[in-house]
């Protein structure tokens, strides 16, 4: 719900299009009928998309997340791993401290493996660049979960590939989303500029909504959504209203519905 305020009220105030992509690319965890909820959600809160829906498990996009990989694979940049959490775990017992940079703990790029991990060497360093919220932002490439993991064990294609691929092939300029994705955007800068693109998107970061300790809201731990605010009597201004004072004094520069 304030991704929702934020992504439409800085469109508002920029003159911006929305593209409304569900990013389901996790074929075990996505569900036609999480799908159909939020197009339901956000029709009745009042959010209406200038393009799309468009989705991550389509024919045309899962041949564009093939295409990059093998571009990046006849760089030589990609690698199979087998590493697991427990491999990192080990790590860090053996070593006493916690796996941090590039490769892996089982240094799988010089193993030759086909998988069931693919990863990308994106290698050493930082990248900056101006957050529309946060200002001034500089972070390591890689970091305590090593190159960046492009295909998952199951053989999904990852959050962190998908939107890269996603934002170059869809023009996207700007991108908003939550601070809990601020320190996987240097990854994402870097990966962009290997697949092509000459300047990345400007990133805005917002704050999430979270409970007095501090942890993120879920619908599986049960805290309470848009379908329990409707079934209680509330309006969409209402819901609105409720998301935008969560946030603690940072909202969205138009907000939706005024």
């Amino acid at each position: 719900m304030a991704n929702a305020a934020w992504v439409w009220g800085v469109a508002r105030a920029t003159g911006a299009d929305v593209l409304l992509r569900i990013e389901d690319h996790d074929r075990q965890r996505s569900r036609p009928a999480f799908d159909a909820a939020l197009l339901e959600d956000l029709e009745w809160l009042g959010f209406t998309a200038d393009l799309g829906p468009v989705r991550q498990s389509d024919d045309v996009s899962q041949a564009a997340y093939a295409a990059a990989a093998e571009r990046l694979r006849a760089e030589g940049r990609t690698y199979g791993c087998d590493c697991t959490r427990a491999t990192f775990a080990a790590w860090s017992t053996a070593n006493r401290r916690p796996w941090h940079g590039i490769g892996c703990p089982g240094d799988c790029r010089t193993r030759g493996l086909e998988g069931p991990v693919l990863r990308v060497a994106l290698g050493a360093g930082k990248e900056a660049w101006m957050d529309g919220l946060v200002g001034p932002c500089s972070g390591e490439v890689t970091g305590g979960a090593g190159d960046l993991v492009i295909r998952d064990r199951h053989g999904n294609w990852s959050y962190a590939f998908c939107v890269v691929v996603d934002d170059e092939r869809q023009d996207i300029g700007l991108v908003v989303r939550g601070r809990d994705l601020l320190e996987a955007t240097p990854a994402q800068i870097r990966l962009g500029r290997l697949l092509g693109r000459t300047s990345p998107p400007t990133f805005l970061h917002h704050r999430l909504i979270r409970r007095p300790d501090g942890s993120k809201l879920s619908k599986s731990a049960g805290d309470t959504g848009v379908r329990e605010l409707r079934a209680t009597g509330h309006s969409p201004a209402d819901v609105v209203d409720l998301a935008l004072a969560a946030l603690g004094g940072e909202v969205p520069p138009e907000a939706p519905m005024r």
